[in-house]
């Protein structure tokens, strides 16, 4: 991916950035592994508002993406094309398999068309092919890991993310991966995982410009509880710039206090007991 700047013949267009998508192969999906989501502005079965500064956005196609693969075990497949998806910030990518069957995946960094993949024991250490972690060596970069064997990707999906591997517990019955965060933590050995970096590393360097580019993702302004009425927020209402008015400190929308940024994580969650290091502190 290569970003591109704009000539600022207007104010946003002058602090702009964006891709130039030259990596995109297509600009059409396959219509088959496609569907529409549709939109909730927000607001639950009810109507009634759960998350907030939702709304509009240009219609989107959903991408079914093959966040498994371990039932394609040992088959190959070629990536075929290298697409954009509105639902993401990586690209995904369009494999073929030898059995003429067709999946979207997440692209990686360094991906061609052309280029062959497979997913199982018998695949070679190279990025694109999907591994369990006892098959994977110590010090590789990872992505698209599961967090419980035999589920489906959930960690290090988004553009630019990854883990690495740094070695076994004594039991060899877990291995030891460490987040991009900082974050030490054990998972399952059965567990599978993708070897290389998510591609479009790229996307962090991009720069909305304006707000009506914020509007065609489907958020709206975020507004200042302070600008608020009393009836909107707890900070809201006061005479022209006053204070909030709480001698314990800021709230939320809801009224939790949790604005200050209290941790909310339960000391005695289940998952607590994998976690070997904690996250670094900004």
């Amino acid at each position: 991916m290569w970003l591109k700047k704009y000539k600022p013949y207007t104010p946003s267009r002058r602090t702009m950035v964006g891709s130039d998508f030259a990596d995109i192969t297509t600009s059409k999906p396959l219509k088959s592994l496609t569907k529409f989501l549709g939109k909730t502005g927000g607001r639950n079965n009810q109507w009634r508002t759960t998350s907030r500064f939702r709304g509009g956005g240009h219609k989107q196609l959903y991408r079914m993406i093959d966040f498994r693969g371990y039932d394609k075990l040992n088959i190959p497949a070629v990536v075929s094309t290298i697409e954009y998806d509105p639902y993401r910030t990586c690209r995904i990518a369009l494999l073929t398999y030898a059995d003429g069957e067709k999946r979207y995946t997440l692209s990686w960094n360094g991906i061609k068309v052309g280029q062959s993949v497979m997913c199982g024991p018998t695949g070679e250490l190279v990025e694109g092919n999907r591994k369990q972690l006892k098959d994977i060596p110590d010090g590789f970069i990872i992505h698209n890991l599961e967090v419980t064997p035999m589920t489906k990707g959930k960690m290090c999906r988004s553009a630019g993310a990854y883990a690495v591997l740094q070695g076994r517990d004594a039991d060899e019955i877990y291995a030891i991966v460490k987040l991009q965060s900082g974050e030490v933590r054990k998972i399952h050995a059965h567990c599978y995982a993708t070897i290389g970096k998510v591609g479009n590393e790229e996307h962090m360097n991009t720069v909305i410009g304006k707000a009506g580019k914020m509007r065609w993702l489907g958020r709206k302004s975020h507004v200042r509880g302070k600008a608020m009425n009393p009836v909107d927020h707890p900070h809201g209402g006061g005479e022209g710039s006053t204070s909030i008015g709480l001698r314990k400190g800021p709230k939320a929308w809801n009224g939790r206090r949790v604005a200050p940024g209290i941790r909310t994580r339960s000391k005695k969650k289940p998952s607590s007991s994998f976690i070997l290091s904690r996250r670094t502190k900004n």
